[in-house]
């Protein structure tokens, strides 16, 4: 088993290469995070220094490691989802159930270690850069020095492995123990339907969202803006998740609204391989709901608080930074993962690629359609990344100022989406353009030999 594993892994590095990132950047995140409980746990740190590295450590990157394990699952099953096909073939040849369960395991720990190894230096670097940031805008002494130590390594080690093990080990569970069959015919199709496993966790995710602005709403003063703050930053983030998680429902329903006015054969086209494919299309749509829900609400929900301070004379530089620091790892993090799953989804279309141009598409025209359906992608993802935004921004908005819409400029949102847009696009289209560069009949040539 172990030979077939490294066989794997090598013959298709390609594939493995966006597990490894997510797992790496997932790493790094929740290993900076969890030093600051290492650096707080120091002789001679005070009272309110070490309260404010816990607030730190627990409160963002508690928020960051529900955002990296969703991430890394979401990489992980594509993965997996990109072999049915292969692993169909090899319950053909005699293999059991258990034996392809045992196989994806192993692979995914292997790549697992390895990238979470790696990421020791970089959370190391990201762990020393953020005490800094803290010492620098006054909430930390400068006399402390950086540690990094038990909490780092097991909390950042842990969580990432534990991501990692578990994505795989479902989503093996569910390929494996399908009939060959309907195996099949579902990587044949791409991926249409959605299980109810992810069904359940999205409105679970969606009703944590409602159930954090109900809390806003009831258990604090208007005049208490931290603890607003504290319970309102959950709503866009549950929200966003949730919202990602029921991504290919959400994207079939747009498919079907938006099907009769999709302009152009383009458009024609991106609609008709969106609904063949909707599990696999839906994939990139994930981090871009996360990206605007997260990104939108936090950066609205610290305008309003600097309004409300400045026009009170109460600015808090201190809790400012922290909101900050939420949405610069929030939105870092969200970005890499964006480009590496629309990088992945595309790569993995290759073939597909190939048999248009066989049948007659221009490489132009293909490039269209993928352009195509990365607009479809941003107006669905957009939609509900803005939604699942509202999920903080109104009730915080509500508690605090009484107000609907809240005194904030509109530019924010703007400098958001403005960012997701060209994200989306640039990859989309750079990854369409490497992937179509060679010769079709070398490419189908070299899909057959694989």
């Amino acid at each position: 088993m172990t030979g077939i594993v490294l066989a794997s892994l090598r013959h298709r590095r390609t594939a493995f290469a966006a597990s490894f990132l997510s797992v790496f950047f997932g790493s790094v995140v929740v290993m900076a995070f969890a030093s600051m409980l290492d650096t707080a746990g120091q002789p001679g740190v005070t009272a309110a220094d070490r309260e404010t590295l816990q607030i730190v450590a627990l409160a963002v990157g508690g928020w960051g490691t529900v955002i990296v394990g969703s991430a890394v699952g979401a990489t992980l099953a594509v993965a997996t989802r990109q072999r049915a096909a292969e692993l169909a073939l090899l319950r053909t040849a005699g293999a059991s159930p258990r034996q392809v369960v045992t196989l994806i395991m192993r692979e995914t720990g292997l790549v697992a270690v390895v990238a979470a190894l790696l990421a020791l230096p970089a959370g190391y670097g990201g762990g020393h850069v953020l005490l800094a940031l803290l010492q620098h805008s006054g909430q930390v002494a400068r006399s402390y020095g950086f540690r990094f130590g038990a909490a780092a390594l097991c909390i950042g080690l842990g969580v990432t492995l534990a991501a990692s093990l578990t994505a795989a080990w479902l989503t093996a569970r569910r390929a494996a123990g399908r009939p060959v069959r309907e195996a099949l015919a579902e990587a044949a199709s791409g991926g249409r339907r959605m299980s109810r496993r992810r069904l359940w966790a999205g409105i679970v995710c969606v009703l944590l969202a409602a159930d954090s602005g109900l809390l806003t709403m009831t258990l604090v003063g208007g005049k208490d803006v931290y603890g607003a703050q504290e319970l309102s930053v959950g709503g866009c983030i549950w929200a966003g998740i949730g919202f990602a998680l029921l991504g290919p429902a959400l994207l079939g329903g747009a498919v079907r609204l938006l099907a009769p006015l999709a302009p152009g054969v383009s458009g024609e086209l991106s609609v008709a391989a969106v609904r063949q494919r909707l599990q696999q299309a839906a994939t990139p749509m994930m981090p871009i709901i996360v990206l605007t829900s997260a990104g939108t609400g936090t950066l609205y929900m610290q305008a309003i608080t600097n309004h409300l301070r400045f026009a009170a004379g109460q600015y808090d530089k201190s809790v400012a930074t922290v909101n900050y620091v939420v949405v610069g790892v929030v939105t870092l993090f969200a970005a890499v993962m964006l480009v590496n799953l629309l990088a992945a989804v595309i790569t993995g279309r290759r073939r597909e690629f190939a048999q248009q141009r066989l049948a007659g598409a221009t490489r132009r025209q293909v490039l269209g359609l993928v352009g195509a359906e990365s607009v479809l992608l941003l107006l669905v993802g957009v939609l509900f990344g803005t939604i699942g935004a509202l999920a903080t921004i109104i009730p915080f908005s509500l508690k605090t100022t009484h107000r609907l819409i809240p005194h904030a400029p509109i530019g924010i949102y703007l400098v958001v989406l403005a960012g997701v847009v060209a994200l989306t696009l640039a990859a989309s289209l750079l990854a369409a353009r490497q992937n179509t560069r060679l010769d079709p009949v070398t490419v189908l040539r070299g899909a057959a030999m694989a």
